[in-house]
This record gives structure tokens, sequence and C-alpha cells, in this order.
């Protein structure tokens, strides 16, 4: 251990920028055996590891991982990750970990942070060809829990009431399990083949999957409560937002979800909408986090003639990660930095023909500690374009049954829960992730999903 001075931060491989905006497979070719062990070998032991008490949403054991892989033993290392994980084969690739636990590694200022990101995906998937099982017991109890949504949180959730032995009904409205993790993200950055194997092992594990259940409609959420010891919520937030400009609801003015979900059901063969085509298109994209890249990088793939990112803030209060930031930029996206939209242009026969544009800059910072941003009167200007995009985050939607059934909901409709259990006001009824939260990280819904899960444990087994 402790080699940093000797061993240089690395990447994993990528697929040269040419050949990877031709197809939607992962750009990144993962650590072998030796790589990982001797990038593992850089962390210095911290007697308080701040990436894991600091950085990590999940609390993961990153210096015991990194310490074992470093020696050479997968097999603990791989059982160490996925203690504390539901998944950390997907964190690994998705988390924006320059923000959370690469930005916490006491290397970080100075000599490179630990490549803690994609040690983990690849300890996992090292771990996974080389035929190590999770440690599951089967359902030994009489107790059962339903999980309302498919996403991180309720996939989280179900891991940790599987690991107890606890049966769980999961219940997903779309036609695939995974939520954001299936149509929000694209294989560029998460192969889908990796979030089906998890499904399966959750469903070897005594997992029941209902796709096509929507409950409020399908089924109402009174007979959960009736027919399960417990109900868990991760119903996610998926109502995308707009950005309050005129001309917006024109046709050609997409939400970033339903691009993103349009293009991958086409990839699947599955049913899509032709009017969410972009080949040969200029496509302008509003906004600077995660899905705002996959946005781009998206349009980039499906053949788009130009495509130009708006965001109203600078590259350095970017939300989202780094690396696919940088990697947009390899794939030929032009940002136009400190702009905000004012209005979407249309021409005469009644299709998008541009964005009008005001420059921004950043003034003195609001109660959050972020600096306001402030329009400068006589900047405006136009980008050309055929599509717009608008990827400004997403608000809950509506629950049927809850107000009903003693949940409380907050101004926004949030469900209001203890964020220490994830209880609502209803004991029967726990909640994490986005319905919580708000638009917020994967991981941070595993980590509610977590919680919520031993406190139902402890509900329910005492």
């Amino acid at each position: 251990m402790q080699t940093f001075t000797e061993t240089h931060r690395e990447e994993p491989d990528k697929e040269d920028v040419s050949q990877r905006i031709r197809t939607f497979e992962e750009i990144y070719r993962f650590f072998t055996n030796r790589k990982v062990a001797s990038q593992a070998a850089r962390c210095v032991q911290c007697g308080d590891p701040f990436c894991t008490s600091i950085g990590c949403p999940l609390n993961n054991f990153i210096p015991q991982w990194l310490e074992a892989i470093a020696e050479k033993d997968l097999e603990k290392a791989f059982l160490l990750s996925n203690e504390s994980s539901p998944f950390p084969e997907i964190l690994g690739r998705i988390c924006p970990h320059n923000h959370l636990c690469e930005g916490a590694c006491t290397l970080d200022d100075g000599y490179g942070a630990i490549s803690i990101g994609a040690i983990e995906a690849s300890i996992t998937d090292l771990g996974f060809a080389a035929g190590y099982v999770l440690p599951f017991p089967g359902i030994t109890t009489d107790k059962k829990v339903a999980v309302v949504g498919s996403g991180p949180a309720g996939m989280s959730c179900a891991h940790f009431l599987l690991r107890a032995g606890i049966q769980v009904e999961m219940f997903e409205r779309a036609d695939v399990p995974g939520g954001l993790l299936a149509y929000g993200i694209h294989g560029f950055k998460l192969s889908k083949q990796i979030v089906e194997r998890r499904f399966a092992l959750l469903e070897q594990a005594g997992l029941r999957l209902h796709l096509h259940a929507e409950i409020g409609h399908d089924r109402i959420f009174d007979d959960l409560l009736a027919d399960y010891d417990a109900v868990f919520l991760g119903l996610g937030a998926t109502n995308g937002k707009r950005a309050g400009v005129a001309n917006e609801d024109n046709e050609h003015v997409f939400l970033a979800m339903e691009f993103l979900t349009n293009v991958q059901r086409r990839i699947a063969d599955r049913a899509w909408m032709e009017r969410f085509g972009v080949l040969g298109k200029r496509v302008v994209v509003v906004g600077g986090g995660d899905t705002a890249m996959d946005c781009v990088r998206t349009a980039v793939r499906e053949g788009a003639e130009t495509v130009t990112c708006l965001y109203r803030r600078n590259d350095r209060n970017m939300p989202g990660s780094r690396k696919e930031y940088l990697n947009a930029v390899e794939e030929g996206v032009a940002f136009q930095f400190l702009s905000a939209p004012q209005r979407v242009v249309i021409n005469d026969s009644g299709e998008v023909s541009g964005v009008d544009v005001v420059r921004t800059q950043l003034g003195e910072p609001d109660d959050s500690g972020r600096q306001r941003v402030e329009e400068v009167v006589g900047t405006e200007f136009c980008v050309p374009c055929d599509v717009v995009i608008m990827a400004l985050g997403f608000d809950m939607e509506g629950f049927p049954g809850l107000r009903d059934a003693g949940v409380e909901l907050g101004r926004w409709g949030e469900v209001l829960i203890d964020a220490a259990s994830g209880r609502s006001s209803n004991p029967k009824v726990f909640a994490g992730g986005d319905c919580y939260r708000g638009a917020d990280l994967a991981v941070t819904a595993a980590a509610d999903g977590k919680r919520a899960a031993l406190a139902i444990m402890n509900q329910l087994l005492g």
C-alpha cells in the first residue's frame, strides 16, 4: 500500500472517440486483476477515511476493499464491496465520484485521488467473471414487503431485505425493471446487461417482480397496506422541468427523459416514436447535469448535425460528473457556458429555428452558498437549432392513495419521512430516493433504500 509516489492515478482505457460515437456500447474497458491491484495499492489507508465517512452516502468499506484487492484477494474485495452496496458495479460506473468519494480522498490535492469508482466497478466485474456469488439466504421468514418502483431506491431496499430472508414483491409500471438505470442512462455509461444481471440475482434470491403493474391504476394502494407487513415507496421523480420560456410547448422541444427513453426503446427493438429522432438536425440541450450529458452524448450517437449544450453557470459549477462533461467534449459537443435561454424561436412554418439566449454572470452567494446567476443586459444572441431538449431536473408525480392512507406529503408532493429510518407518518409505509429528496443521485437513493430496509427489518424481526 501507499505506493502513490511511484504509481500515478490511472483511468480505465476508453474506446477511441471515432469508434465509440457510432455505438451505444460502454466506452470504458475496466481494470484487469493486475491493474486494479496496482491502482488500489496507492491508497494511504487513512486513520479517518474521508472517502467513506464524508464522500460516500452508503459509507462503503472503501479502504478495506482497496486493501484486499491490493493484496490480490479478489474474493474478499468482492464480498466487502457487495456487503455495504447493493450494486457496486453500477455505482462504480455512474456516480459523480469527483464530487463524492474521490473528491474526499486525501490524495486528491496533489497526487491524484485513488480511482475509487473504476476500482469499485472492476472488483465486482472480475468477481462475477471468477464465479463468485452473493450470500443470499433464501426466504427464511413469513414476513412480506411490497416495494413500489424498481429504480435505485427500490432495488437497494429489496437487496437488503432479501439478505435478511424477507419476501419482497416489487411493482414496476414499466415493461422492464430498473427505472432510471433502464431507460434514463444509456448503454455507453451503463450496459443494460449489467442491470439485467442484478435483477436476475434478486429474483434468484426470492424477489417476485411484477412489471406493467402501476399502483393506483392496476392495484390500489390500500391493497398493499392490507396484504403486506410493510411497504417501501421508491417512486422516483419523473416529471421533467421546463425552462419557463416562450414557445417551449412546441412539439420539437423535448423533455430529457422522453428523448432518452424513446432512443433506448428503439435500440431495444421496442415501440418508439419517430418525432424524437434527431438525425441530421441541429440540437440544443439546456442544462448542465448528468442527464444533460446523457442527452448531448445520445444526440451525437443518433446522428445530429450539431449538438450544443447551454448552461447558465460555468464548467466548474456543473453539478454532474466531470468525466461525463469531458467525454462529451471529446465527442464533439459544443458548450455555451454562462448562457440562459430566453425563448424558443419558431419560424413561419411552426418549426423550431433557434433559441434566443442571454449571457449570464455569477454574483454573490445565495443562502445555500452557491453563487447567484445574474443576466447581463444587452448580451442577447441566438443559437440556431431544429430541436431543443430540456434537461433541467425533475419533479415528483402525484401518487394516488397516499394522503388517504395517512402518509404526509410536503409542499411539492414529496413523501415526508424520518431521514434516519425512511419511515413515513404511516408506520407501515417507508420511502426513499427522489420521491423524498427530489431529483438526486442514484447513490443517495440506494442509501435511502438501505436505511429503510434496515428499519423494516428491525420493525418486522425485532
